[in-house]
């Protein structure tokens, strides 16, 4: 299992297995952002985000929502605004919980393929 949490705890996940890999994408918010994300179409993600906790930004063709912390500011997920899918940064669990973990880097930027 994985915690995480945003800096003050006020955003919070549970992985309930771990993932096969987490995902690092290139685009321009991934890159910016320095993301590791975790799908919840692959593995069970339990998220704590009360209502009014995160500020949400989308973009581009406005199909995903990335929420911040209104406290802290940390990058905590993405939330599809398509579908039931949300994907929860695991920079923000502990290093030791995911130091095994395999990291699968993925061309966001341009061709939307894996790069391993």
């Amino acid at each position: 299992m994985l915690n995480g949490s945003c800096h003050c705890g006020a955003v919070s996940f549970k992985i309930g297995e771990a993932p096969e890999f987490l995902l690092s994408c290139n685009c321009s918010i991934c890159r910016r952002l320095s993301t590791l994300w975790a799908y919840s179409d692959k593995v069970p993600v339990a998220l704590h985000a009360p209502e009014g906790s995160t500020i949400a930004y989308t973009w581009g063709d406005k199909m995903l929502a990335f929420h911040s912390c209104k406290t802290c500011g940390c990058t905590t997920h993405w939330a599809s605004l398509t579908d039931d899918k949300v994907a929860v940064n695991c920079h923000l669990c502990p290093p030791d919980q995911i130091k095994d973990l395999r990291v699968r880097h993925f061309d966001g930027a341009d061709t939307w393929q894996f790069l391993d």
